[in-house]
């Protein structure tokens, strides 16, 4: 992802930087005009040499990672202005076909960002901005919530899921202090091809689950709960000390992570798929 470029105010140039400047804005029109143009174009040659990467100054898309990984480098909105999202995001629609998103944007800056950039769709539950949104591909992912609580971090695992073509059933309010809710719902389980199950609490649905079902299973820990929750520690720690072997757990409200996770199991099941 690209990163964000420390603040520069309060920092002092150097006389010499000033004098530039100073020098720069008494020139005549003409040769402003001139220093304008021959920086735009060490910009193009810059961007054209590079690589791989579109470098703006302030961030490097990575343009190739789509070649790569079959999917477009994401955007994380917090800590970047909105000039700089959008212009992450332009470059990523020019450099790739695929689906470009940007997760955990606030719901003014998307509207701002999506004012700037048209085409994009934002859901405010997930915080996720979406271009382009890929076509559903034939691999089928159940989001599955312990809690009411735990619905905002399974909502962007839902949404990024969908945005990048997987096929997403969600399943909510099946923890485990209920546990029948949870086995009413095992035949729309056992036809997954992955499940993501998010969790808050002493996180033990994906335990659970991973005795239940044969496919991958993706544990989330939340930092949904009471003071001995730690703010997510307890359930990552639950989760990785799953009894039922084989669960993969992600960072801790990390809905993205978990449909990233997905998205690398549906790559491989896919081409298999087709081989066949």
């Amino acid at each position: 992802m690209a990163e964000h470029e420390p603040p520069l105010a309060g920092r002092r140039r150097p006389a010499g930087e000033a004098r530039r400047e100073r020098g720069t804005s008494d020139r005549a029109p003409e040769e402003r005009g001139g220093a304008s143009r021959a920086r735009e174009h060490a910009g193009a040659e810059r961007r054209q040499l590079s690589g791989g990467f579109d470098d703006l100054g302030f961030a490097r898309p990575d343009t190739d990672r789509e070649a790569r990984l079959g999917l477009p480098e994401v955007v994380y909105g917090p800590g970047k202005t909105v000039e700089q999202v959008v212009g992450v995001v332009r470059s990523l629609l020019a450099g790739n076909e695929g689906p470009v998103l940007v997760s955990r944007i606030a719901a003014d800056d998307a509207a701002e960002v999506g004012a700037a950039v048209e085409g994009g769709s934002y859901d405010p539950v997930a915080r996720l901005l979406v271009w382009r949104p890929a076509a559903p591909r034939p691999f089928r992912v159940v989001v599955a919530s312990a809690g009411t609580s735990d619905w905002p971090v399974a909502a962007e695992a839902a949404a990024v899921a969908t945005a990048i073509g997987l096929q997403v059933d969600e399943v909510r309010d099946v923890g485990v202090a209920g546990v029948h809710r949870l086995l009413a719902e095992t035949e729309r389980l056992a036809a997954a091809d992955a499940v993501i199950c998010v969790a808050g609490m002493e996180g033990a649905l994906p335990s659970v689950v991973g005795g239940l079902v044969g496919c991958p299973v993706i544990a989330v820990p939340t930092s949904v709960g009471y003071g001995a929750v730690f703010e997510g520690v307890t359930p990552l720690l639950a989760m990785l000390s799953s009894c039922a072997a084989g669960v993969v757990v992600v960072n801790i409200d990390s809905g993205f992570g978990a449909a990233i996770a997905a998205h690398r199991m549906a790559l491989r099941m896919t081409a298999q798929r087709v081989a066949r």
